[in-house]
């Protein structure tokens, strides 16, 4: 941090005499002078400080809930250097197409990458995006949250109430204990937590991914996801991770 601070434009108008004499302070490791003048500033702007030495992230660009295996759904290695998180909707046509690329990608990286699901259901344009999440859900708690994903990922056109108690009888689940977890919304806080979580990184729409926690703006075929990761897998072997 003090690297950057000595790299600061010192004769800015942006910053006040005892501003720029605080940062000066700080930068050359004068503790006990950077509290005086600190103290100093108590009238003036000193947000604006803390601005420039760090400024705030724009929304949008980073992940701000960590994955955590332990309660998001996961595919792959726990413990691989690479994660890819993707905030999808069971309703969306982009999500059941970015789906096969994304298998490809699993499969390219094997090990190294693993892949996070979380609910976004977009329930103003896909009325029956919350319930086909909820069943998802409900699969989960009988150990089949993977099978009932990609199950709906293909029948996007088959995603009502009933369609879905059809899934789970595909699927060789307990249908009764199915249906009622279904029908009482057992688990609709847990999609809000994860709507939440899109929230607050900033995201709206779907399929919308990270990369190891950074916003991946790009397209979602193959070929471009399988190159952004890559940079990503070069970019933690220049660090030594």
């Amino acid at each position: 941090m003090l690297r950057h601070l000595r790299d600061l434009p010192w004769t800015t108008d942006a910053l006040g005499e005892t501003e720029r004499r605080l940062l000066r302070a700080v930068a050359a490791g004068a503790t006990e002078q950077a509290a005086v003048l600190a103290a100093l500033c108590a009238t003036d702007p000193i947000f604006h400080v803390t601005d420039l030495v760090s400024p705030p992230e724009p929304i949008g660009l980073k992940l701000i809930r960590p994955v955590d295996p332990a309660r998001d759904h996961v595919r792959g290695n726990p413990d691989a250097p690479l994660t890819l998180v993707e905030y999808g909707d069971y309703e969306c046509p982009f999500c059941s197409r970015a789906t096969g690329g994304i298998d490809e990608v699993r499969s390219h990286f094997g090990d190294d990458l693993l892949y996070v699901w979380r609910h976004l259901p977009l329930v103003d344009v896909h009325p029956q995006a919350q319930l086909a999440a909820q069943a998802t859900e409900a699969a989960s708690a009988q150990g089949a949250f993977w099978p009932m994903h990609d199950r709906l990922l293909q029948h996007q056109d088959a995603l009502s109430f009933d369609d879905l108690i059809e899934h789970a009888a595909a699927l060789g689940l307990d249908v009764e204990r199915f249906r009622a977890d279904l029908a009482s919304g057992t688990y609709s806080t847990r999609i809000a937590q994860d709507v939440e979580s899109a929230d607050l990184s900033g995201v709206s729409g779907t399929p919308t991914f990270f990369i190891n926690g950074q916003r991946h703006y790009d397209a979602y075929d193959i070929e471009t996801l399988t190159t952004a990761v890559s940079v990503e897998r070069r970019r933690l072997a220049a660090i030594g991770r």
